[in-house]
């Protein structure tokens, strides 16, 4: 298990990439409707928010199975935040 600084680390760069893929829509797609890109950023925003709170407090227990599960919903996030940003282009 990788500790919580360098899973934060990860977080951190993957947000940054998908918010950094929703500004180079803005820029070069014309089609893209302002409202929808800026659901999907803020979409990134909270998901980020949430990740990087639930590795500062993690729960009493069995810490892998915590970071494991963490991992996984963080996964299957992405998974749907790139799903919504394919669809708008």
């Amino acid at each position: 298990m990788a500790n919580r600084r360098t899973l934060k680390k990860q977080i951190n760069y993957i947000c940054s990439e998908l918010f950094a893929e929703c500004v180079a829509l803005s820029h070069y797609q014309i089609k893209v409707e302002q409202k929808d890109l800026d659901n999907v950023m803020t979409r990134i925003l909270l998901m980020h928010d949430e990740f990087i709170r639930r590795i500062s407090h993690t729960e009493p227990g069995s810490t892998k199975l915590y970071y494991k599960k963490l991992r996984a919903d963080f996964n299957t996030q992405v998974d749907e935040v790139v799903g919504v940003i394919s669809q708008l282009c």
